[in-house]
C-alpha cells in the first residue's frame, strides 16, 4: 500500500506563494481529481506531492518518509508523472519514447519483461500502430498518448498526471479516464489536475478544490462541487444539478441570453 501526505506545506518561488499550509493524504486505490481556475496552484501541489520540488515549510511524505530522502531512481520506482509539457525534440520513435519509461528499472534482478509492458502501454493508450513512427511526425493529442504511454510503461503504485485528457479528442478522453479509473480499482494511487468539472466528478473518489493556493474542499464529488462554491471559486455563476437518469452531476456555466444562439 501507497500513501502521500502533505502537511501543512507551503511552496515559493521568486516571492510569490503558489501554494500555502497544504494539508492532505492520499492513499492506494484512490482516485482523486485537482480542480480549481487557472493559477489556483494545481500543477504546484502536484509538483509537490511527485517530490519534484521541495516545500518551502511543512512536509511531504511518501510511506511515512520524505520525499527528500528518496534517491532519483528509487523515486522513480515509486511514482510516475506527467506533466502538462511533453515536448520531444529529437526524432525519436515512439517506441524509444515509451521504453524511456522503463529507465530506473534497468538494473533491477528481477525477471520482468520490459518489452512486454511496453508493449501493453502502446495498446493501453491506442499508439500501438504509432510504434515506429518519429514522434516528430505526430499530431498534439498522439503526443499526448505517448507521454501516458511512458507514464504506464514505468510501472509504478503512484501516478501523478496534470491535465492528461487536455489536447485529446472525446474518445481518447474517454479512454484515458477510463484507463485511470482501472488503475485506481486496481490499487493505483492516481491524482490528477483536471479542469472537466463533469469528468472529474464522473470518475474521482475524491475532488481537492484549490483557490489561490489552498485547498477550500476535500471530500466526494457529491459533497463539494456545488453552486455555492463553484461559483465563488470560479468567480462566475455556476448551476449544478443531479440527472434523474444517470445520477451523475451535471455542471455548467449559467449564461446570459445575449450569449445565447439565436434561431
Amino acid at each position: 500500500m501507497s500513501t502521500i501526505t502533505a502537511q501543512n506545506a507551503s511552496l515559493e518561488r521568486e516571492g510569490a506563494v503558489l501554494c500555502s499550509g497544504v494539508t492532505c493524504s492520499f492513499s492506494s486505490g484512490e482516485l482523486v481529481a485537482v480542480v480549481g481556475p487557472n493559477g489556483a496552484g494545481k500543477s504546484s501541489l502536484l509538483a509537490l506531492l511527485a517530490g519534484d520540488v521541495e516545500p518551502a515549510s511543512g512536509s511531504v511524505n511518501l510511506d511515512g518518509r520524505s520525499m527528500r530522502d528518496f534517491a532519483p531512481v528509487d523515486l522513480a520506482r515509486q511514482r510516475a508523472v506527467l506533466t502538462q509539457t511533453n515536448v520531444v525534440a529529437f526524432p525519436f520513435s515512439v517506441r524509444e519514447v515509451v521504453s524511456m519509461g522503463r529507465f530506473a528499472w534497468k538494473s533491477r534482478e528481477s525477471a520482468v519483461d520490459d518489452t512486454a509492458v511496453v508493449n501493453a502501454a502502446l495498446e493501453a493508450t491506442d499508439i500501438a500502430h504509432l510504434a515506429q513512427r518519429r514522434i516528430t511526425t505526430l499530431s498534439g493529442g498522439e503526443i499526448a498518448r505517448v507521454a501516458l504511454a511512458r507514464v504506464l510503461a514505468q510501472d509504478t503504485k503512484v501516478i501523478l498526471l496534470d491535465e492528461p485528457t487536455a489536447s485529446l479528442d472525446i474518445k481518447h478522453q474517454e479512454m484515458v479516464l477510463e484507463l485511470l479509473r482501472h488503475k485506481a480499482s486496481n490499487g493505483t494511487l492516481v491524482i490528477i489536475v483536471v479542469h472537466d468539472l463533469e469528468a472529474a466528478a464522473s470518475i474521482a473518489d475524491r475532488l481537492l478544490v484549490m483557490v489561490n493556493g489552498h485547498i477550500v474542499a476535500d471530500g466526494s464529488p457529491h459533497q463539494v462541487l456545488s453552486s455555492a462554491l463553484l461559483s465563488e471559486v470560479y468567480d462566475y455563476p455556476i448551476d449544478v444539478a443531479t440527472s434523474s437518469l444517470t445520477g451523475q452531476l451535471e455542471i455548467r456555466p449559467k449564461r446570459s441570453s445575449s450569449t445565447k444562439k439565436q434561431p
